[in-house]
């Protein structure tokens, strides 16, 4: 009998088992408040697992992968890998999107900044007021805190 069988009968003969419990056993929990396995597959999600693969690669505007990227080749590379179709640009991608509240806001859900009405860069939100892009030339990949409160959200339908 393999670990993960004994779980049950573990559990059974103990009546409850803690979360390190489990895991030593090689069983499974689902804490309030964490993600699903159902909700880990979202395309959002696909897409932020394959931006954040792509940590360390080049700036190069125009670029949309799979070495080298700009903001909006990052985001529409990521989302293609994860099985949805975005357009060129960031502000294409705005209008593509299902505008959300920052209140409703979900890793894997695209963060636009704007100046006025003019968006002009996107990233993808990893939570924790982070997200994954390619900011600039010379510079890489990588995790970055928000640095505006001048941003808006959209996701991917």
């Amino acid at each position: 009998m393999t670990t993960f069988n004994r779980v049950p009968s573990l559990m059974a003969r103990a009546g409850t088992a803690s979360a390190l419990t489990l895991a030593a056993v090689g069983g499974s929990i689902v804490a309030p408040g964490m993600a699903s396995e159902a909700a880990a597959a979202t395309p959002g999600m696909k897409a932020l697992k394959v931006a954040a693969s792509k940590k360390g690669a080049p700036y190069q505007w125009g670029a949309a992968g799979p070495r080298r990227f700009d903001c909006s080749g990052l985001t529409l590379y990521s989302f293609k890998k994860a099985g949805k179709k975005l357009p060129r640009t960031a502000a294409q991608q705005y209008n593509r999107t299902r505008h959300i509240s920052a209140k409703n806001r979900q890793a894997g859900d695209l963060v636009f900044f704007h100046s006025g009405s003019h968006v002009y860069h996107v990233g993808i939100y990893a939570g924790g007021n982070k997200i994954w892009h390619a900011p600039k030339t010379g510079d890489v990949v990588k995790l970055q805190k928000i640095w505006t409160k001048n941003v808006w959200y959209g996701r991917v339908r």
